[in-house]
């Protein structure tokens, strides 16, 4: 069995930790801390909606993401005209799994932004931002349930994200930095609450892999997000 840095067993996640609410005008806003990587998710409601959208009476779920300068061992320069293709496709991802969960018709043509910004990274960005995402989004909803602007339960499911990888021979389950800069396989799941697949994003880094490792890898990243489900539910019931 592999020795991971941090103590942890092969199927096991880091330790999890979500602060919410975290910022005091945000109509959501998670801190979510896995292991040492940190992000806050804020959840902003705007009246309006994207042209596309306009006199359809649905709304929008849509994600900005960000990392600061020295949230990574080296400085990462800010993206100032326009966010580079990481970027974009990390943001991509969130708002498409918010997306995934969400009755657009339940909230009327209102856009709801849910900024991701990255305070400290050590693997696991996009996948905490994603799990974090969600409880921002819920909150967001419960706000607009005390203004009475809900129409009907917008939430349809869960969501949550978390990463695998193939290193040095043997599958483990959320990544740290340095276990993803070495893995042979690296994968990232989305899934909701139920089981069901959002997106699942999957590079042979080093050797191709088998049907049998990426089931086995499905299986882990199941038992990872069951995890990650049931604290973000306890999240939700301890602010009843």
């Amino acid at each position: 069995m592999i020795l991971r840095a941090d103590g942890r067993g092969p199927r096991a996640l880091r330790e999890v930790k979500l602060t919410r609410p975290y910022l005091k005008h945000a109509e959501g806003s998670v801190l979510i801390e896995m292991g040492v990587t940190r992000v806050v998710c804020a959840a902003s409601i705007e009246d309006g909606v994207p042209a596309f959208l306009r006199n359809t009476g649905r709304g929008w779920v849509t994600a900005e993401y960000g990392m600061l300068p020295r949230s990574t061992l080296t400085r990462t320069p800010r993206e100032q005209a326009r966010a580079g293709g990481r970027t974009q496709e990390i943001q991509r991802l969130i708002g498409r799994s918010l997306r995934a969960v969400t009755d657009l018709t339940a909230f009327g043509e209102r856009t709801i932004w849910v900024d991701c910004d990255v305070l400290q990274a050590d693997g696991g960005t996009r996948t905490a931002a994603i799990t974090g995402s969600y409880l921002a989004l819920a909150d967001a909803f419960a706000r607009l349930r005390e203004w009475q602007k809900l129409y009907k339960p917008p939430l349809l499911d869960s969501v949550a994200a978390v990463s695998v990888g193939k290193v040095d021979g043997e599958l483990l389950l959320d990544l740290t930095y340095e276990e993803d800069a070495r893995a042979q396989v690296d994968m990232n799941f989305v899934m909701t609450g139920s089981g069901l697949y959002v997106e699942v994003q999957g590079t042979a880094e080093g050797s191709p892999f088998s049907k049998a490792e990426m089931d086995k890898m499905a299986a882990l990243a199941r038992e990872g997000i069951a995890t990650l489900t049931r604290l973000q539910q306890e999240a939700l019931d301890a602010a009843r």
